[in-house]
């Protein structure tokens, strides 16, 4: 089974951690959701409290198939922590499967890794990525192993493009087409 490393923490945008979540599962994806924070609890940009199921921590990022990150406030802090740079700059470097949406990708900037890379994320957050870098547009940009998306309302259709890396077309358009997306 396929393990996703989901990152979370306080301030991460919430639609951005459940539904991509909600999909990998439908999918037959096992997925963590892995806190940066002291505790198991996070608390959204919304207010909306997340239970984690591990701490970074306790656990090995680099025993699973993909890392996700999240948008929302909690960049800043995720831009802070060495595990997650470690383990990111290692799938990259791997050609292993990454995910980020709206300003994620502004953590993988952070860390020099988007360099020669193709992504999108939210409107303004394209400031001081690479020159070249930044795909015009709202939606969904996949380049190789790295899969980037615009904002929360993207949220599903990301989390289907991650399916989609992980699992194949048969998987992520069965899924799509049972939750009634209209791209399916």
């Amino acid at each position: 089974m396929k393990k996703v490393a989901m990152m979370a923490v306080n301030g991460s945008e919430p639609i951005e951690v459940l539904a991509p979540v909600d999909v990998l599962r439908r999918g037959g994806v096992e997925v963590t959701i892995v806190s940066c924070e002291a505790g198991d609890k996070i608390v959204t940009d919304q207010g909306i409290y997340l239970g984690a199921d591990a701490n970074v921590k306790d656990v090995d990022l680099l025993s699973f198939d993909m890392i996700v990150v999240p948008g929302g406030s909690g960049v800043e802090a995720l831009k802070k922590n060495a595990a997650l740079k470690d383990a990111l700059t290692t799938f990259l470097a791997e050609s292993r499967p990454v995910g980020s949406i709206c300003a994620g990708p502004t953590v993988l900037n952070e860390f020099g890794l988007l360099e020669g890379r193709k992504v999108t994320c939210y409107p303004g957050c394209e400031a001081g990525l690479p020159a070249g870098v930044f795909q015009e547009g709202i939606g969904v940009v996949r380049d190789g192993n790295l899969v980037t998306a615009s904002g929360p309302g993207l949220a599903l259709d990301f989390g289907v493009a991650l399916l989609r890396q992980l699992m194949g077309d048969d998987v992520a358009e069965g899924v799509a087409r049972g939750m009634l997306m209209k791209n399916a």
